[in-house]
């Protein structure tokens, strides 16, 4: 198709996807709630976004169903105006995922699942595979600090994609290579229960290729009947999953220096560019997946390893002083929240940690307030902001007071657009910013003030 037009291409995968198609010579067009930096950036490569859902701002050349194909997000709401307008209108609409499905036809794909650490993973995979290979593709779920954005066109037949399980997007993947990172918990207003959820999970194994490779964490129970693919673990310190770690050192800085068992060979002097202990378990089934992909160079690795700069969001250290610290993050799950304070408690193991989390959305609040709370009360002291909606409305008596009323130590309620002052008035000791919604808008102002202190 010449013409492609996204009706939601602000999103993070969905933005990927837009590049690749203004890379290929399409003309794009889309859009999206809210200007964003990606909107921004997208816009500067030559993407023509609006902000408004209004038909009437739909440009000409996307107004022909013979040559525009359009694309959208679930998350995009059913009585969306512009949507239906397609759909009406004899053009092809098609999911995100299927597209990603049709782009990643024909690659050795290695396909990085989970209800939390995926992004990561997957961001690695794809820097260390090009520094292990000279190649590789990705399309990523976060904007990559080393690529400096969520796609990667970097040639071979190697291509790393972050496989989403919202809406069972993954089941359009046919991966080569599939990793599993965690099956707890989440979205339970698309699965109803934990088990559907995890039966999902085993679907998604089943479509791996025959003579593929599945690579799990260590412990991870998957349901599924493909027997035609061959099955590694990975774990930081269990000996007996296939891929581990000795001699995890820490360093100075808060990353670590680690040898790295594989099944047939040890890579020794490893060290990841990023902090924090969950990192380094990301970065083992990141290893495992180029291990699995064929032959690499093992300088090549340890010294993208080395490199590697992490990803916008994703344990991002915004400050590093002997007085203050201040790290930004994702997480918007109870094992996230639990996995990321236990690795920043395990880097500043003395200094005070203060907390400030935005939920996102009123159904994950609902099903795991207690977990939240449980999780938050492993800092020292909590900030909550007010609900993130993002595509939902509000649920009655569902608010952040619920996990607030539950936290073990001191709580309070704060607006967004007070988060700032109220951090600098803190001071010092180690700040984390957690969420999925729109917190992220607040670092740099966050940033300023502490630096300032």
């Amino acid at each position: 198709m010449k013409n492609i037009y996204f009706v939601g291409i602000g999103g993070i995968g969905m933005s990927a996807i837009a590049r690749f198609f203004l890379h290929e010579g399409a003309q794009v067009a889309g859009y999206d709630r809210t200007p964003s930096p990606l909107t921004h950036a997208l816009e500067a490569e030559g993407a023509h976004i609006h902000y408004e859902d209004n038909i009437a701002l739909i440009g000409e050349p996307w107004r022909n169903p013979d040559n525009t194909l359009v694309v959208y997000t679930p998350a995009i709401p059913a009585d969306h105006s512009e949507l239906n307008h397609f759909r009406k209108g004899g053009f092809e609409v098609v999911k995100r995922s299927e597209i990603l499905g049709h782009l990643t036809a024909g690659k050795v794909v290695t396909a990085i699942a989970g209800t939390h650490g995926k992004t990561s993973t997957t961001t690695m995979t794809a820097w260390f595979t090009l520094g292990a290979t000279g190649k590789g593709n990705a399309f990523l779920g976060g904007i990559s600090r080393n690529f400096g954005s969520n796609l990667l066109l970097g040639g071979g037949e190697r291509m790393a994609v972050e496989a989403d399980e919202f809406d069972r997007s993954f089941l359009r993947l046919t991966p080569t290579i599939a990793v599993v990172t965690s099956t707890d918990a989440d979205h339970l207003d698309i699965y109803g229960t934990h088990e559907e959820m995890k039966r999902a999970f085993g679907q998604f194994v089943e479509r791996i290729v025959e003579g593929g490779v599945l690579i799990k964490k260590h412990g991870l129970r998957i349901d599924h009947s493909n027997k035609g693919i061959s099955t590694y673990t990975y774990s930081v310190d269990a000996p007996e999953a296939d891929f581990h770690t000795t001699g995890l050192t820490p360093l100075g800085d808060g990353t670590y220096r680690y040898d790295i068992i594989c099944p047939d060979r040890t890579i020794c002097g490893c060290r990841l560019g990023v902090g924090g202990r969950v990192n380094v378990e990301n970065s083992l089934a990141a290893v495992a997946a180029i291990w699995a992909a064929g032959e690499f160079s093992e300088e090549g690795l340890r010294q993208a390893m080395d490199s590697f700069g992490g990803v916008k969001r994703r344990f991002e250290v915004y400050i590093n002083t002997p007085q203050v610290v201040y790290i930004d993050d994702y997480a918007h799950h109870p094992e996230e929240l639990r996995a990321a304070i236990g690795s920043i408690r395990g880097m500043f193991p003395e200094r005070r940690l203060t907390v400030a989390f935005q939920p996102h959305l009123y159904t994950r609040t609902k099903d795991f307030y207690e977990e939240f709370a449980d999780a938050l009360s492993m800092a020292d002291e909590v900030l909550l902001l007010p609900i993130y909606p993002a595509r939902e409305l509000p649920i009655e008596g569902v608010e952040s007071e619920m996990i607030g009323r539950l936290v073990r130590v001191p709580w309070r309620i704060v607006e967004k657009s007070d988060l700032a002052e109220e951090l600098g008035r803190i001071g010092g000791g180690v700040i984390v910013t957690f969420g999925a919604g729109d917190i992220d808008r607040e670092c740099d102002k966050i940033a300023t003030i502490l630096g300032k202190e």
